[in-house]
C-alpha cells in the first residue's frame, strides 16, 4: 500500500486553471444562443437566480441531436450527445489535441442502489430530458423504463475553461435506506495511471497508485460506515458484480488519472460529506480506464430530497500538491 507516484515535488508549481486568457477571450465568442426545443430532448429557457455560477464562465449550447455542445476554449466536447445520458463525451484538450473521454464518457449516474436494492443496470440507459439554464447550465433529468421510487435530476455547469461542476439532486418518493448514485467517468486510452487520495496509515495523507498486487477493483472509503454499506450486498448483484478491495480511508474525496504522452491529469472529486467512496480499477493500459465517486450513501425519506455535489478538472504538468491544494479549495 506504499506505493506512490514517483513524480518528483520539484515540478514547478502551477495555477489549476490553465489558459484563463486563450480562454477568456475564446468565451467572447461562444454563442448566446438559446433553442426552445431541440429533436429528442426536452429544452426549455428558464431563469436561474441564486445558484452561485460564475459569470464569467463558458457555457453549454443546444445541439440539434438533443445533446448540447461546449467549446471553452481550452476544452470542446459535447454533453449527453445524441440525447444519450452519458455525460462529457468527445471531449479533447485543445492545446494538446488529446482526446480526454472514453466512449461511455465522463460525470454521469451509472449504478443506482438503496441499500442492496440495486436499481436496473445502469442510469446511462435510461432516457432523459434536459433543459438549458439561463447561465449556460445545464439540467438533465433521468427517466428510467420501470418504475422507481425516487426522482434523480443534476445540472452541469462549467466553473471556468477546465473545470465542470455537476450537482445531483434525488427527491424520494418512498422511502430510500442508504441511497447511492455512483457517479463515473471512462477515460481515453493513455489515461492508464489512478490515483486516490488516501490517509495511509504510515505516511499519512498522499496519492496513492492503484497497483494490481493491491485487487483488480479498489475502492477507497470515507470510514467504517462507508465499508458498511459497500458490503451491505449492492454490489453482489448480476450481472456485472463487483467484489472490492478496500484501500486505506479517504483522506479527501478525490482520485486522478494521469496521461504519460501528454502530462496531463483528469482529476474528480466532491466534498467529503457528499462522497462516502472513491474507487477504481488497478493501473492498466488496456480495458477500463475509469474514476468512480459513490456520492450520497444517506437515508432519505419520503418526500425528502438529498443532494451532492461534483466536480471534474483538467490540467498540465499538475503535481501531487497542486492537486491536493486545488481540492482544499475546492471543500473550504
Amino acid at each position: 500500500m506504499q506505493v506512490r507516484n514517483n513524480r518528483r515535488e520539484a515540478l514547478s508549481r502551477r495555477d489549476f486553471v490553465l489558459g484563463t486568457a486563450a480562454a477568456g477571450a475564446a468565451m467572447t465568442g461562444l454563442s448566446l444562443a438559446r433553442s426552445a426545443h431541440v429533436a429528442g430532448s426536452e429544452v426549455i429557457r428558464v431563469d436561474v437566480i441564486g445558484c452561485g455560477a460564475n459569470a464569467a464562465a463558458p457555457e453549454f449550447n443546444a445541439a440539434d441531436d438533443g445533446g448540447y455542445a461546449f467549446d471553452t476554449g481550452v476544452l470542446e466536447g459535447r454533453l449527453n450527445a445524441g440525447g444519450k445520458a452519458l455525460g462529457l463525451t468527445g471531449v479533447v484538450h485543445k492545446p494538446t489535441g488529446r482526446p480526454l473521454a472514453g466512449g461511455l464518457g465522463l460525470m454521469h449516474p451509472y449504478r443506482i442502489f438503496s441499500g442492496s436494492r440495486r436499481f436496473g443496470d445502469g442510469a446511462r440507459d435510461w432516457k432523459i430530458t434536459s433543459r438549458l439554464l439561463d447561465d449556460g447550465g445545464v439540467e438533465v433529468r433521468w427517466q428510467p423504463p420501470f418504475d422507481v421510487p425516487f426522482e434523480l435530476s443534476a445540472v452541469y455547469r462549467w466553473h471556468d475553461a477546465t473545470t465542470l461542476d455537476v450537482h445531483v439532486c434525488v427527491r424520494a418518493v418512498d422511502d430510500l435506506p442508504a441511497f447511492e448514485v455512483f457517479l463515473a467517468s471512462y477515460f481515453h486510452a493513455g489515461f492508464a495511471d489512478p490515483f486516490v487520495y488516501v490517509d495511509d496509515p504510515d505516511e499519512g495523507p498522499a496519492l496513492l497508485r492503484g497497483e494490481r498486487a493491491m485487487g483488480e477493483w479498489l475502492m477507497a472509503p470515507r470510514d467504517e460506515a462507508a465499508v458498511a454499506m459497500i458490503r451491505d450486498g449492492r454490489w453482489r448483484i448480476q450481472p456485472s458484480p463487483v467484489d472490492w478491495a478496500i484501500l486505506p480511508p479517504l483522506a479527501g474525496s478525490l482520485a486522478v488519472r494521469r496521461d504519460r504522452q501528454s502530462d496531463l491529469a483528469a482529476v474528480v472529486m466532491a466534498p467529503e460529506a457528499d462522497c462516502f467512496a472513491v474507487s477504481t480499477p488497478y493501473a492498466r493500459d488496456a480495458g477500463h480506464r475509469s474514476l468512480y465517486l459513490s456520492l450520497l450513501g444517506r437515508d432519505v425519506a419520503a418526500g425528502g430530497r438529498a443532494e451532492a455535489r461534483a466536480r471534474l478538472t483538467i490540467g498540465a504538468g499538475l503535481s501531487d500538491a497542486d492537486i491536493t491544494d486545488h481540492y482544499r479549495r475546492y471543500t473550504q
